[in-house]
């Protein structure tokens, strides 16, 4: 294996721009399958690449990989064009299906990814992905489960210790423990060698606390893009009463992304312009798949600018995240039945910035005594 620098690693997430996309798309005959795509990704960081079927997820991949050619537009792998040597020398890209030789097993499926890759290769960690997949080394590929099929394009992946790795639904057949597994080994190759990933998943909950980075498409088109923790504090999530089967004016006049009603309820998801006014409702950071449903089931919102700048609220002024990160019934309260002034729960602040209700217990009124609700995304876990 060559051994990697540590200026080196230091280097690729420097403030480096590992991809840049202007005005990139494909045309498939009569329709395009990616259309207008600008962005720019820096280096060193995993980004999520999210979108429903059709969006372009697959496509915008093997652009960046060099796999096919634009159609309009170009890209950018660190400055040099996707489809030179070198860049491809660094890049490596796990498509959705999985390409193996069928009739190699998996020892000669190993070997000859170190003959491939003079230099580059680490056999430690692709015996290692295999050993903890527990995959017969004298099985061939084409008799793998789909589950096996991926553990080994993973490992031939890993093990050419690229520069940017580009994934494509690599958690789509891995049981739980092997996707926890699976996040682990991305984010030590992240940290450890600076390595740019782009992960295209549909498993929304799975992404929350691994990926620092977010590419939303739609339509063939860029919907949302920045840090995650940018955009999550550019949207809030709102939840009260309607009146009239209509949003409170102060709600509607922010973006709405999303609203749902459900009786006398409403929630909705709404990227602000200025402050939320107060007022009798709710309202809280949403969770990283709450805002992700949000873009995907509402395709016709507005995007958001391409290239977000950091949030202009000082970071003291930004609000907790919510208990807990899966979707909620729309229109009911998370943390108990509102509270003065609309706020649900009474909940206060405490020294640290950790918040909890008044009194001994640190669950909502209401709750069970002892019960805790103290929310962790994983992101400080995973470091």
């Amino acid at each position: 294996m060559r051994p990697v620098d540590t200026d080196e690693v230091a280097g690729r997430a420097s403030g480096r721009t590992a991809i840049e996309a202007i005005g990139l798309g494909r045309r498939h005959r009569r329709r395009w399958a990616l259309r207008d795509c600008t962005f720019r990704l820096p280096a060193g960081r995993i980004c999520a690449l999210v979108g429903p079927g059709g969006a372009g997820k697959s496509t915008l991949l093997s652009l960046v990989s060099g796999l096919t050619r634009p159609s309009e537009g170009a890209v950018r792998i660190g400055g040099e064009g996707p489809a030179g040597a070198a860049v491809r020398a660094r890049t490596a890209h796990v498509t959705q299906d999985k390409p193996l030789y069928p009739r190699l097993t998996v020892a000669e499926t190993l070997r000859m990814g170190r003959a491939l890759n003079p230099g580059r290769w680490n056999g430690a960690c692709a015996e290692r992905i295999v050993r903890e997949g527990r995959l017969p080394l004298d099985a061939r590929a084409g008799a793998l489960s789909g589950g096996q099929r991926t553990r080994l394009g993973l490992a031939l992946a890993f093990a050419r210790s690229p520069e940017l790795l580009l994934l494509d639904e690599p958690l789509a057949g891995l049981d739980p423990i092997a996707r926890h597994r699976f996040t682990a080994l991305l984010l030590a190759q992240a940290t450890e060698h600076g390595t740019t990933v782009v992960l295209s998943s549909d498993l929304l909950a799975e992404l929350d606390g691994v990926c620092d980075h977010l590419l939303v498409l739609g339509g063939g088109r860029v919907r949302l893009a920045g840090e995650v923790d940018d955009v999550i504090g550019a949207h809030t999530l709102v939840m009260g009463a309607h009146r009239n089967g209509a949003l409170p004016p102060a709600i509607a006049a922010h973006t709405v992304v999303e609203a749902q009603l459900s009786g006398r309820h409403f929630t909705a998801v709404v990227r602000r312009k200025g402050t939320v006014a107060a007022g009798p409702w709710e309202t809280a950071d949403p969770s990283l798949e709450e805002l992700l449903l949000a873009y995907l089931r509402a395709p016709d919102a507005p995007g958001a600018p391409v290239l977000m700048a950091p949030s202009a609220e000082p970071a003291s002024a930004r609000r907790c995240r919510r208990p807990g990160n899966k979707p909620g019934i729309p229109g009911m309260p998370r943390n108990g039945p509102p509270g003065p002034a609309g706020r649900t729960g009474g909940w206060n602040r405490l020294p640290g910035g950790r918040e909890r209700p008044p009194g001994a217990g640190n669950g909502p009124p209401g709750g069970a005594a002892g019960t805790r609700y103290d929310h962790h995304s994983g992101k400080g876990a995973a470091a």
